[in-house]
């Protein structure tokens, strides 16, 4: 299980996707529980979550945590595959739950009432590539599998 877990080859491409990822949804994280970078901070978060979405309290806790905590573990490769797993899941959530209904593309022009898919999609591509790569150079998971 552990092989499984952590595994990885020493190879340039697994870090730099889970760096690039994970600063990508750390800011989103920070956004939701400091309020960094515009975002609303915890308790504004929390009452999106489960007075407009309808998600359980703990959901939202976990996905705070997840897009906070979660994504630094990402760009310091710990556990990637897991995490990888993780954000797959996370982001096909966000899809169902919220942006389907807004199409395809992002809303550059504000014309849609929200944003459409094609972010998650290469979140999902990403998560997908690190799931079968590992983390690759640099990443905690060589030093765990090494132990």
């Amino acid at each position: 299980m552990k092989k499984l877990i952590f595994e990885t080859s020493d190879t340039l491409s697994p870090l730099l996707l889970r760096v690039l990822l994970g600063s990508v949804i750390f800011a989103h994280g920070a956004q939701k529980l400091f309020g960094w970078f515009g975002g609303y901070g915890f308790n504004g978060t929390m009452s999106y979550f489960t007075e407009t979405v309808g998600l359980p309290w703990i959901v939202g806790f976990g996905i705070i945590l997840l897009e906070t905590f979660g994504a630094l573990a990402l760009v310091a490769g710990i556990a990637t595959r897991l995490l990888a797993l993780g954000f797959t899941l996370l982001a096909m959530g966000i899809i169902l739950t919220v942006h389907i209904q807004y199409g395809f593309y992002m809303n550059w022009e504000g014309s849609q009432g929200g944003e459409g898919i094609e972010f998650f999609l290469l979140w999902i591509a990403i998560s997908l590539g690190l799931m079968i790569s590992g983390g690759g150079r640099l990443s905690v998971d060589r030093k765990i599998l090494a132990a």
